[in-house]
């Protein structure tokens, strides 16, 4: 697939960007989703839309598994191996081999498990080190994890050091780091700075919300310790989809997790006075899943599975390749800068802009159907998910956002007042 990315040979017209639309290898996959008609959604990065199978998958869970199967679905309907089976799928799409990754719980109870684990695994060490630009709830648990561990501080990128690297040292037990930022779209490198933490003694925790499902993760290959991530954004599980997360097989026997639940017994159902862990993955679960919400991810994995992550992601650099191209000088001529790296292989599939008055400008374009999303303070954000986005799509929602810019409509003042969820 032919990346669009020059700038100098001017804005496609509209007969150019229809022809890539018929000669896109992925445009069959629109269909698998439910997009509302008249709708350009940019915000997969927040919130995936609804696959169309999901919705035969949760009457059969509802009316069949647990309206007539009752109690007898925990084996009949497959309940119990959930978190394995849905484990391994996700697996398949994040370079993890199977028997190491298991769905359950949400980020933020899989991040507290995994900083726990990494602590256990290098006994002695003082420090745990992340991103100040973390998403919110990373640092939040980081520092719940540290209020209950005296003998361990926090270091943060951007506070204590200016890189990652320059925190790491033989203090060091666990890196917390995201693939792709949250706010700019940005991309780390896995496989170096996985070595880089390596040598310095310590293990590293990937947060792959942003990644998961978009672009190629190499887990297994890049030697990775562990990771967690959500199914709701580009894996289209659904709002509060059961998160996800990995241990390197070499981990199994050694780590340990502060939440000892039932699940992550070695035999559950012998119900045996203390508590000894499963030898696996499973070790990671804790209590009772939430099967309804499971169910819905077969649909989700199920729209992508069956593509190859390299096809998405060439579509997907050529998505965001093509919208920075249409919006950057007018971006620069309205007081908007994109923040997301020009460099194709150092961000992930949003494209960012910031502007005092993101907000409003995000509201107009919502009056118009086009979705984007908006962070605190002056962040605009588009998610280019290219399993249910054409280049038509793309085009259109740039030449909205120049038409808000240049003309100002964003200033209307029904679009100034801001509510608590975009």
């Amino acid at each position: 697939m032919t990346l669009v990315g020059d700038h100098s040979t001017g804005a496609p017209t509209r007969a150019e960007i229809e022809a890539r639309d018929a000669a896109d290898p992925l445009a069959h996959l629109r269909d698998r989703f439910h997009v509302p008609e008249g709708l350009i959604y940019l915000a997969g990065n927040s919130l995936g839309p609804a696959p169309v199978a999901v919705f035969d998958d949760m009457e059969t869970a509802l009316r069949r598994e647990w309206a007539d199967g009752l109690v007898g679905s925990w084996n009949n309907a497959g309940w119990f191996a959930l978190a394995d089976r849905l484990g391994d799928r996700i697996g398949a799409l994040i370079g993890a081999a199977a028997g190491q990754t298991v769905a359950c719980d949400t980020t933020s109870v899989n991040v507290y498990k995994a900083l726990h684990a990494g602590l256990s695994l290098r006994p002695g060490r003082t420090t745990i080190v992340a991103e100040s630009g973390s998403f919110p709830t990373d640092l939040y648990v980081a520092e719940g994890v540290v209020a209950g561990r005296p003998d361990v501080t926090l270091l943060l990128e951007g506070v204590d050091g200016a890189t990652l690297e320059e925190l790491i040292d033989e203090r060091t037990a666990v890196v917390l780091v995201n693939h792709v930022d949250y706010r700019t779209g940005a991309l780390r490198d896995m496989a170096e700075l996985t070595r880089r933490v390596h040598e310095a003694g310590a293990v590293v925790v990937w947060d792959l919300c942003h990644s998961a499902g978009i672009l190629p993760v190499a887990l297994d290959a890049s030697n990775a310790d562990l990771a967690v991530g959500c199914t709701y954004k580009y894996l289209n599980c659904g709002p509060g989809g059961p998160a996800f997360i990995y241990a390197a097989r070499r981990h199994h026997e050694t780590l340990r997790q502060p939440l000892s639940g039932w699940w992550g017994h070695a035999a559950p159902f012998a119900f045996e006075l203390g508590y000894r862990p499963d030898a696996g993955a499973r070790r990671l679960l804790c209590g009772t899943q939430p099967i309804l919400s499971m169910r819905a991810l077969n649909a989700g994995l199920a729209a992508i599975e069956d593509v190859d992550m390299a096809e998405l992601r060439a579509k997907s650099l050529a998505l965001t390749d093509l919208f920075m191209d249409l919006v950057r000088e007018p971006c620069a001529a309205h007081g908007a800068e994109i923040v997301t790296p020009q460099a194709a292989m150092e961000r992930g599939s949003q494209v960012s802009i910031t502007h005092p008055d993101g907000y409003a400008i995000i509201q107009a374009l919502i009056a118009r159907d086009i979705v984007g999303d908006f962070r605190a303070p002056n962040l605009m954000r588009f998610g280019m998910a290219p399993a249910y986005l054409s280049y038509r799509d793309i085009h259109s929602a740039a030449m909205a956002l120049v038409e808000v810019l240049e003309s100002e409509s964003w200033r209307d003042p029904r679009f100034a007042a801001r509510r608590a969820v975009t």
